[in-house]
């Protein structure tokens, strides 16, 4: 594993609520690079957005993001900081 990290933000969209646990356990499974976690419900159109703010190097963060991306019903999208730490 690199020892450079960076700054990220994901962007998950909870369109299945049955996925929410499973959510949930990856999250806590990663819980050593979050930052910071909002989650936003959306009620009137039934979904839930959440965004986590991350600090790994960018193999961990795309596996963070990949094991959330393959969930029923959620969608996420990455977005890199231009600096490394």
């Amino acid at each position: 594993m690199s020892e450079d990290t960076r700054v990220a933000v994901l962007g998950i969209i909870v369109e299945n609520m049955d996925s929410v646990e499973a959510l949930n356990a990856i999250v806590h499974e990663y819980r050593d690079i979050i930052l910071g976690r909002m989650g936003i419900p959306y009620r009137q159109k039934k979904i839930n957005i959440v965004s986590l703010a991350v600090d790994a190097p960018p193999e961990v963060i795309n596996a963070l993001s990949g094991k959330i991306g393959r969930l029923p019903g959620i969608t996420v999208k990455t977005a890199y900081a231009n600096t490394r730490s």
